[in-house]
């Protein structure tokens, strides 16, 4: 089953709570850190546009790359007919530009849907070769901590008016694979209609998550607990990379 069709509707009012100017401030901070003030930038998995929008915003050129129709389709909608957006429907794994990009940024773990190490490899390798020279990679990504002992085989429940959703949240230790099924009532007239859908992320420690900057031929910057902005330890659930271009 397709991975946000029917919930790419309901995203931005589930996920209300996101930190997206919280994220969107540290991105800031580290690209002015390094004199990256204005230009190009990608965002990988740009879903709802909620960060590509921050970004274009605070005056840089925006790419919104991600798979889902559905969610770019909501993005697009909140566009007007004079928007710099370009939105491109392409997959993480093999995404194409049209040139290099003075950064690339990649919020809310859209790197764990990218299930085999490898591919991830393949991806950072891609945000090389479309970096310009120098140019940095940030990202963040659910640790497998989180999926395995903070999340593990949670229920959640939300009830609103006009809609609800149950998520059942399974962990796969021995894959290292976290599935979650999400089922959704949304009112249409007096009655509610019911869909599903089911995702599945990888829960990256953080050890493999260095393997794979430094297999791609990235430069490994830093590493930060993106939680309490200190150094990353053992029971650190989301990280925030940043990485830099380092040949082609």
């Amino acid at each position: 089953m397709e991975s946000y069709s029917d919930f790419a509707a309901l995203y931005d009012e589930f996920m209300e709570g996101t930190p997206y100017d919280e994220w969107c401030e540290f991105i800031l901070e580290r690209l002015k850190k390094e004199n990256i003030n204005d230009g190009l930038v990608c965002d990988l998995g740009a879903g709802t546009g909620e960060m590509t929008r921050r970004l274009r915003d605070a005056g840089y050129d925006m790419i919104g790359i991600d798979n889902s129709e559905s969610m770019l389709l909501v993005a697009r909608q909140k566009e007007d007919a004079d928007s710099t957006i370009l939105y491109l429907e392409q997959d993480m794994r093999s995404f194409e530009l049209y040139g290099t990009v003075k950064a690339i940024v990649s919020v809310c773990d859209s790197v764990n849907y990218i299930l085999d190490k490898d591919e991830l490899v393949e991806c950072f390798k891609l945000c090389n070769n479309y970096l310009d020279p120098k140019g940095l990679l940030i990202f963040d990504f659910n640790t497998r901590y989180k999926y395995e002992t903070v999340i593990g085989e949670d229920t959640i429940a939300e009830n609103r008016e006009d809609c609800s959703f149950i998520w059942e949240n399974y962990f796969d230790s021995d894959e290292g694979i976290n599935e979650y099924d999400i089922t959704f009532f949304v009112k249409e007239g007096e009655l509610f209609r019911r869909f599903e859908e089911t995702h599945f992320q990888r829960g990256y420690t953080f050890e493999e998550m260095l393997e794979c900057i430094k297999k791609s031929g990235l430069d490994f910057v830093e590493a930060i607990d993106a939680d309490t902005n200190e150094a990353v330890t053992d029971e650190s659930e989301r990280i925030y990379i940043i990485a830099r271009e380092n040949g082609k």
